[in-house]
């Protein structure tokens, strides 16, 4: 948000980013360094860092598409050096427990990535490319740029990096095809509309869609069938999670379980290193259960079972359109249905 000492000292700095921003995408603008694919691309991003709800939006975006007899990939930047099961970073991980034969670039030259993949046995039969990530990835063009916008973190009052959590002024919705304001459970429709109203002034014939994020189904370590969420209502737990934006995360835990005995809050895409797995284990100790994310499941699982003193837990994200769903799935499958004109 804006004011405080801190946006003061680092405002010139945004100054300096933006006019670098402002350069760069006058330069794709113009479509210097763009390459067009021969296959449609639809893009998932936003216009601020940390958590805005691009996993559960990508996968609905992958299941409409395969629901409308399409085949799509998703590619996205791959963050972390580690090696997971499905790719080179925990959201690989993710996608690939969602889907078991969705194809999936993960690495920083994304364009490389899907030119290799369509080499490939898999990659003959993918028709439609899914950007995880990417509003701001314009060296690949799309035919459809979806931005989301947390309800939670306004963009409003914020300011561009580094005295904001903004990688790109409002003004850059022009651009954009649909927004989809995500978190709406989490705030009042008075914010929501406030947030409506300022996107709408950028651009009035933008689609515009309002998401819910909603715990429907656990999975507990030890127990093979999956549980509702009502399993946690007895249960003293520890909440952990590395994600952009873990305040919706720990005020549900909090609403769902009989108590939250700590919580631990660790940066984006953290690695789970051995003193943290440590500190987990020994704060488990003192609850029913251990909660994190699918994300944070995608390293914590590799930890041996017997270690921890209590259950494993990580709730099963669903999101829910709570207006413009069928308008933005009428898009999405005429963008893959038309291809790349």
């Amino acid at each position: 948000m804006r004011g405080g000492l801190a946006h003061l000292l680092l405002s010139p700095v945004s100054g300096l980013y933006k006019r670098e921003i402002t350069r760069r995408n006058a330069k794709y603008d113009r479509g210097e360094g763009v390459v067009t694919l021969d296959r449609p691309v639809i893009s998932i991003g936003n216009l601020s860092v940390g958590g805005t709800g691009k996993s559960p939006t990508v996968a609905m975006v992958v299941r409409t598409l395969r629901e409308a007899g399409h085949w799509p990939a998703v590619a996205m930047r791959g963050y972390g050096a580690k090696r997971t099961e499905h790719g080179s970073s925990d959201e690989a991980d993710e996608y690939g427990a969602l889907f078991d034969d969705l194809p999936i670039v993960a690495q920083p030259n994304r364009t490389l990535g899907l030119i290799e993949m369509f080499g490939t046995e898999a990659g003959v039969h993918v028709d439609t490319i899914v950007l995880d990530d990417g509003f701001q990835h314009r060296k690949i063009a799309r035919q459809l740029d979806v931005v989301l916008i947390d309800c939670t973190r306004s963009p409003i009052e914020d300011a561009l990096l580094p005295a904001g959590r903004l990688r790109e002024p409002m003004e850059s919705l022009q651009r954009a095809d649909a927004v989809i304001l995500t978190h709406a459970e989490s705030v009042s429709d008075a914010e929501i509309e406030q947030i409506l109203r300022a996107v709408l002034e950028v651009k009035r014939e933008l689609l515009i869609a309002v998401s819910e994020h909603a715990w429907d189904g656990l999975d507990v370590t030890g127990i093979d069938e999956p549980m509702p969420v009502e399993w946690l209502a007895d249960k003293r737990v520890v909440g952990v999670c590395a994600i952009g934006n873990p305040g919706p995360f720990f005020a549900t835990l909090g609403a769902k379980s009989a108590g939250v005995v700590q919580e631990i809050r660790l940066g984006d895409h953290d690695p789970y290193r051995k003193a943290t797995v440590d500190r987990l284990i020994s704060a488990a100790s003192e609850a029913d259960a251990i909660v994190c994310t699918a994300k944070d499941w995608s390293k914590l699982r590799h930890v041996a079972p017997d270690r921890w003193p209590s259950p494993l837990v990580r709730p099963r994200l669903g999101l829910f359109l709570r207006t413009g769903g069928p308008e933005l799935a009428d898009v999405i499958t005429r963008t893959a249905k038309a291809g790349v004109e």
